[in-house]
Formats: C-alpha cells, structure tokens, sequence
C-alpha cells in the first residue's frame, strides 16, 4: 500500500531499503531512546517481519522516502501491538503508530507530515484509536505524538515488558488518539 504527502511517499519495503534502513537503526544517537542499536541482520529480520505483517494485517510499518531525491528517511506506520504488549498496557490498545527516522531528516516536520497521513488511513479502515508509546525520557517523539493530535493518557503508561528492569528507558508513557467518526 502507498500513502504519499507532499515530501514523503510510505510504501512497502523493498530490497534497495535494507542496508539504508540498517544504518538508520545501526546508529547510536537514532537508537538513543531504545535499549541498543540493531545489527544489519536484526533490521532485516525486522524488515522481514514487517512485510508479513503487512501481507497478514493490510498494514505494518513501511518504508519513508523523500519525493525529492528518493532518499530513504526510515520506516513510519501503524501496526497491531503484539500480544505481550498488550497485556502490559493497560485497557489493551491493538494498533500502534510509530516512527524512527535517520538523524539528517529530523526536525523538518517530516515525522508529523507521514504520521497524520498514516493515522488518516487508520481512520479510512475503520480502526477506532490509535496509540503511540515511547520511553518517558522520550521527549523528542512525545512532541511529535503531541503535535498529530494524540493526547497523553497517564493511567496507560507502563514498564516495557522487553527491557530489564533496572534498564532507564523502561517506564514508557502512552498517547492516545480516538477516530474523529467514532459514535463517542
């Protein structure tokens, strides 16, 4: 599926976007907010992944690329949450938003352009919310949640189920958005 904005096209993944998408998670100030950086063989484990789920789901997290130059600016999508997670956050949301792009194309407003087309789509298909959650040390992601329209729930926030516990970056904070056609 392609979602474009007036920089960006969202796409599927293809093979020219594994070792772009590798340096991204390989870098240590882009994977500053996660418990390590990813290997060349974790991001296409990943990428892999995220195509089944797509094939699976109709949707996943998808490649980002700048209409300009073709670029590869990361990944950006919504996803089902995991059964594990689920159970971590409470009132069990089923679909995330999220986003990890490379360090050159932060602070242009690319993050929230794709975002809002993304949630966008979300609402076409029906889905009621769609939540976004991010270690609370996170600031840098909780303003771009900010700035789609998501609002934060703080009865929501949780502990990571995947990362130690004595680790920093395991209390996460979560934001919701509901779909503006939603009966309320």
């Amino acid at each position: 599926m392609n979602l474009e904005t007036e920089r960006l096209i969202l796409r599927p993944w293809e093979d020219r976007d594994r070792a772009p998408m590798a340096a991204i998670m390989g870098d240590a100030t882009v994977r500053r907010y996660y418990p390590r950086k990813m290997t060349p063989e974790e991001t296409a484990t990943d990428i892999d992944a995220a195509i089944e789920k797509a094939r699976v789901n109709g949707f996943h997290m998808q490649a980002a690329e700048l209409k300009a130059d073709g670029s590869l600016v990361g990944l950006l999508g919504i996803g089902r949450i995991p059964g594990d997670m689920q159970e971590a956050i409470p009132r069990s949301p089923e679909v995330e938003i999220g986003w990890v792009f490379a360090e050159r194309f932060w602070g242009q407003g690319l993050a929230p352009e794709g975002a809002r087309a993304w949630l966008d789509h979300g609402w076409s298909i029906g889905l009621p919310e769609i939540v976004a959650f991010t270690a609370a040390i996170n600031l840098p992601s909780q303003r771009v949640m900010q700035k789609i329209g998501m609002i934060r729930d703080p009865s929501s926030d949780f502990m990571h189920p995947r990362i130690a516990q004595d680790h920093p970056l395991r209390q996460h904070v979560l934001y919701r958005i509901a779909n503006p056609a939603a009966p309320r």
